[in-house]
């Protein structure tokens, strides 16, 4: 059952790959929310498109959306161990997998299975906390599977994207260094790196969940890449 998930999200990359995608719409209508200053997230220029497939794109009738929070195109991160996020729409009754794929390479990197119920809402999951390493230059495929039938996984309701380790300038690194967890997330942003980007927010979220100002900067990053309805839910999560 595993090899199937594996080759259908194979096979949803493939498919993907081929198209350039034009800026959602989301992301070029909406706009930050007033008074939240917000990284400004500038795709690198080698971005491949392909990045991102939507869970509910494949979605059945009263099934949950499980969204990838991640560009349309690669996503990149310097880190070693970087944090993966999603978002599920509404509280799933069904198994929840993540999986991580190395090209090439059997079986993968990462299988994990959340603990049921999972409610609605954002969720990250920490490869540091899984022993789990990413090579420099090799391009990852992860992936949310909600699991509607055990003995039927092509069912699966599948969100996944691309993620890949790039080296940085030693000046960034330096920069990195000396910056405050407040401007970590702009830094990162500003030089392409999504996954630490948004990272280094939820780990202010995190640290202060009440703080009205981060969660309106993590979800004007959301909108940048068109992931609306993750946005969405984090303005709720302020009262806006």
């Amino acid at each position: 059952m595993r090899r199937v998930l594996a080759v259908t999200v194979a096979a949803l990359f493939a498919l993907v790959g081929d198209a350039q995608r034009a800026p959602s719409p989301a992301a070029q209508s909406t706009a930050p929310a007033p008074g939240a200053p917000a990284p400004v997230y500038k795709p690198p220029p080698r971005g491949a498109p392909g990045g991102r497939m939507g869970g509910g794109t494949r979605g059945i009738s009263g099934a949950a959306v499980v969204s990838i929070l991640a560009p349309d195109h690669v996503g990149l991160t310097m880190q070693e161990q970087p944090s993966l996020h999603w978002f599920v729409t509404q509280d799933v009754s069904s198994p929840l997998e993540i999986t991580l794929i190395e090209p090439d390479r059997t079986p993968p990197l990462l299988e994990h299975r959340l603990a049921l119920p999972v409610r609605a809402g954002i969720y990250r999951l920490r490869l540091a906390d899984h022993g789990v390493r990413l090579k420099p230059g090799v391009r990852y495929q992860w992936s949310v599977a909600v699991v509607t039938d055990p003995e039927r996984r092509s069912r699966d309701l599948v969100a996944a994207a691309l993620l890949e380790r790039t080296d940085v300038a030693e000046s960034l690194r330096q920069q990195i260094g000396r910056a405050s967890p407040a401007e970590l997330p702009a830094l990162y942003a500003e030089a392409g790196l999504w996954y630490d980007a948004l990272t280094a927010l939820s780990d202010r979220i995190e640290a202060a969940p009440r703080d009205r100002t981060l969660h309106r900067q993590r979800a004007a990053l959301l909108q940048q890449v068109g992931l609306r309805d993750a946005a969405d839910f984090d303005l709720r999560a302020t009262g806006d």
